[in-house]
């Protein structure tokens, strides 16, 4: 039987006061509409009304409004994950939700245990690990007195990269194991890669609307929104968009670009100046300039030719300015491999210890190569991934060099199956932008990696190579601010004569007593090679003296190798300055890390 919703509901009668064809579009999208559709409508007019300054119609009854609790964690590392938290608080807020916002590392786990509702946004970072400011309360959820979580009902945005194995893995791990203790999961576990957007607005809508219904009274009735007050107050600083971001960037002119390396180096750092003014962007020592780089257009040439799309001048602005032609994953291979049916990449791909070590070293050319086919535009764009920004610290204070922003970029080039290899970013400004030229740019601010509050603190920062750079802006606030604390920089790299990176900076600096110590360590000047981390075991006395003395440690650059190394040559000076064993030392040094004494920005 067809029910006649004409019939069934009022409609506007003909001396309404629109004209006829008004008449009968409101009677068309009334009578289709559902009860949300015009309980919603109904509150947005009287809103409406009332800011017009009119005095509105009496509303029919809605249901009561109800404040339910939601509390939003989030563990990051770059960012991202703190981004869509508060992303997600404004979309629950506007929901009648009353939801807070913390980083993992800013609440105790009883805390979290109390929570009725919980919605987890993490990251997982390197090798699946999680963000170093997680890991307290990623170890304290997976111990074995862990509290238990059976009041709380959660669903978790795991983000990740899928070059990396361990894809999600920490997502997937708090997952589990909150639905070990006793936690509802009401929503499904969600995985984004890079280009997070999408999925990511995408959970937070469908977790939100089924937490919203799973919630609802027990009239059913659900969670209304007062559209005549509008949502509720957010604080403006957290909230506030940024003005540019990878998608919307600002264009920065290079005011300079000069190469801090000598003539007999092997490297080309160069130390790059760009003009933001007019930009309104407000940046502070420790945070990051993203760049929007382009890709090499030799590499692009290769691509286009062995898929046979030479004359497509869309897809090559798409390849040179939007796509990652050079990162590539697992599902990249297992996807080409089903596109050309090649016997050798289906192999490939259904071996998983095969493909593991397949991948290391090898770009999306050398799969194109593996089983060339000629593709349409399409197709091969569908392979790719979108071309994320690269972000940089910034190597300049805004109060010594105001309306400009300084970088340290070290052009990235090497070898690999017989293919030579070059970083996206670092190359092309390297070798393709000029002094008067302009780089697309965004702010990634770095709240977790400032200078001490408190001016008189010392500090000891540990920078080789670029990751000297903030502690170039570091120096430059200090001085501009006339902070009394001590300074003392650990730098390392190469070789003195070829590779001292503002060199001539640091020593003023040394003179001028601003820079209270300097200790470098240049790894090719003698047979054996010296790095950082030989050089604070060699001041260890000195250097203990100074933590114990409340000095902050600063780490930043490769986090490989250098973080972890000196990471350790730190637990060794606790131990041997204490007379404690490693293990007394390492949690010395987490107690340390936990007073917001030891900051890393390692990549």
């Amino acid at each position: 039987m067809t029910v006649n919703t004409m019939a069934s509901l009022p409609l506007l009668p003909n001396s309404a006061p629109f004209r006829p064809e008004e008449i009968t579009a409101l009677n068309g999208v009334i009578t289709k509409s559902t009860p949300e559709q015009r309980a919603w409508l109904s509150g947005f007019l009287a809103g409406f009304q009332a800011a017009a300054g009119g005095t509105p119609a009496a509303a029919a009854p809605q249901a009561p409004t109800k404040k339910v609790p939601l509390l939003i964690l989030f563990a990051t590392e770059s960012g991202n994950a703190e981004s869509l938290a508060a992303q997600t608080r404004k979309a629950a807020q506007k929901l009648g939700f009353a939801a807070k916002v913390s980083d993992v590392a800013d609440i105790s786990l009883a805390d979290a245990a109390k929570a009725e509702n919980l919605l987890i946004i993490v990251s997982t970072w390197g090798e699946g690990d999680p963000p170093q400011r997680a890991t307290d309360f990623y170890k304290g959820l997976l111990a074995e007195d862990a509290p238990r979580f059976e009041k709380t009902r959660f669903s978790v945005l795991a983000l990740g990269d899928r070059a990396y194995v361990n894809f999600c893995q920490t997502g997937h791990e708090i997952d589990d194991r909150l639905a070990a203790l006793g936690a509802t999961r009401f929503a499904p576990l969600v995985e984004c890669d890079v280009d997070f957007a999408t999925p990511a607005t995408a959970w937070i809508k469908s977790t939100l609307d089924t937490l919203q219904k799973e919630t609802a009274d027990d009239e059913g009735a659900v969670i209304h929104v007062d559209f005549a007050r509008g949502p509720a107050a957010e604080p403006a600083d957290e909230d506030a968009e940024p003005l540019y971001t990878r998608n919307t960037p600002f264009a920065a002119e290079i005011t300079e670009l000069v190469n801090l390396n000598g003539t007999g180096s092997s490297a080309e750092t160069w130390h790059t100046e760009l003009s933001i003014e007019g930009s309104g962007l407000i940046h502070a020592p420790g945070d990051a300039l993203g760049i929007v780089p382009v890709n090499d257009p030799a590499l692009v040439d290769e691509i286009l030719n062995i898929t046979g799309l030479t004359g497509d001048a869309l897809v090559r602005e798409a390849l040179s300015e939007a796509q990652d032609i050079t990162t590539l994953t697992r599902p990249q291979v297992e996807a080409y491999a089903k596109l050309t049916d090649s016997a050798e990449l289906r192999a490939l791909a259904a071996d998983a210890d095969a493909l593991k070590n397949w991948l290391p070293g090898r770009q999306v050319i050398d799969l194109l190569e593996a089983a060339p086919a000629k593709l349409d535009a399409a197709t091969l764009t569908s392979l790719l991934r979108p071309l994320p920004g690269r972000l940089y610290s910034i190597a300049s204070s805004a109060k010594a060099a105001e309306d400009e922003v300084h970088l340290l970029i070290s052009a990235v080039r090497y070898e690999t199956h017989g293919r030579r290899r070059s970083g996206v970013a670092s190359v092309d400004i390297a070798e393709r932008r000029k002094k008067g030229g302009s780089l697309k740019v965004y702010l990634k601010p770095n709240p977790h990696f400032r200078l001490p509050a408190d001016p008189d603190r010392a500090v000891i920062m540990i920078g080789p190579g670029t990751g000297v750079a903030p502690f170039r802006a570091f120096c430059q606030e200090r001085e501009a601010t006339g902070a009394g604390g001590k300074n003392w920089l650990f730098f390392g790299n190469r070789h003195f004569t070829h590779d001292f990176l503002y060199q001539l900076e640091w020593q003023d600096w040394k003179k001028s007593g601003l820079l209270t110590r300097i200790d470098t360590a240049f790894s090719r000047d003698q047979r054996e090679k010296i790095y950082v981390q030989h050089r604070i075991w060699e001041q260890r006395k000195d250097l203990y003296s100074w933590i114990e003395d409340g000095a902050a440690i600063y780490v930043c650059g490769d986090a490989n190798a250098m973080a972890k190394d000196v990471n350790h040559a730190l637990i060794r000076v606790i131990a041997d300055q204490a007379g404690i064993d490693e293990t007394a030392a390492a949690a010395k040094l987490d107690i340390i890390r936990r007073d917001g004494r030891y900051l890393r920005d390692v990549y």
